[in-house]
């Protein structure tokens, strides 16, 4: 059996205050992008247990046993004992690390891929359980509409986000930023932002009341990613952020737009 998962991209990502538990509330509105990833499972009655993981595409950074595709298979596998071994591939195309929640998707699809697959059972609110165990923006991806998402990110209302008079282009320049540095320097102020309510408002209007708090530190600290924002605006975007805590940045277009943009060609760049 073979899965699709798709990435998404913040738009406004807002840090409103640190928790108890070590991780910080926000409000963001989660978008499901058209970029995706493919995972193929299939059982592996030769093999004693577990599942056998391979990939093509991106190289996948770390060990197996830390990929978040086998940690989504053992979790199920502590509740669902009689879960068979399986052989899973994942051929990789969304670049990782870059806000994009591309490992996340990963993670989410696979839960649900076994749960079709061997009738598992598990209805939707569960797999959104189990999949923030794995990470915050993990159960996103088993709702996978646009929502307006506060808690750790796992706290959804869905939102009518109507982009279909527009394209999108995501770019990454391949730089990597580290999440946990990257919230390091977030400066928790008084948030007067009204994210549920801006997201309501035409497209045209986000330049001016959308933000994504960690764009200050991060453009601080990376200012190409700056450059990319701004060349974005200068080709017509109507309007440009960083997703997540970066480095991929869009810029929203009329959809008859036709701009010329001069990105070198090593960075990622999508239509979408």
């Amino acid at each position: 059996m073979v899965i699709f998962p798709n990435c998404k991209i913040n738009i406004g990502l807002n840090i409103v205050g640190k928790r108890a538990d070590g991780y910080h509330n926000l409000q963001t509105v989660f978008y499901p992008l058209a970029i995706k990833d493919v995972i193929e499972i299939i059982e592996a009655p030769e093999q004693k247990e577990g599942a056998d993981f391979s990939s093509t595409g991106l190289a996948v950074p770390g060990s197996t046993e830390s990929n978040l595709c086998i940690k989504a298979y053992q979790l199920l596998k502590k509740d669902f004992p009689h879960l068979p071994p399986v052989l899973m591939h994942l051929h990789k195309t969304i670049p990782m690390g870059a806000g994009l929640g591309g490992g996340s998707a990963d993670a989410a699809f696979v839960l649900q891929l076994l749960n079709k697959k061997f009738n598992l059972g598990i209805s939707s609110q569960r797999l959104m359980e189990f999949a923030l165990q794995l990470g915050s923006d993990c159960p996103f991806f088993i709702l996978n509409k646009p929502c307006y998402a506060t808690g750790r990110g796992e706290i959804f209302t869905p939102v009518t986000v109507d982009l279909s008079a527009y394209k999108i282009f995501l770019i990454n320049p391949g730089i990597h930023i580290s999440t946990a540095l990257a919230f390091s320097q977030i400066i928790i102020e008084k948030n007067e932002n009204n994210l549920l309510e801006y997201i309501s408002m035409p497209v045209a209007a986000w330049k001016d009341l959308i933000i994504n708090d960690f764009e200050k530190p991060v453009f601080d600290a990376c200012p190409e990613l700056a450059k990319i924002k701004n060349e974005l605006y200068n080709k017509g975007a109507i309007y440009a952020s960083m997703s997540g805590s970066g480095s991929s940045l869009y810029g929203i277009f009329v959809a008859d737009a036709e701009p010329l943009l001069d990105f070198p060609a090593h960075y990622f760049q999508r239509w979408v």
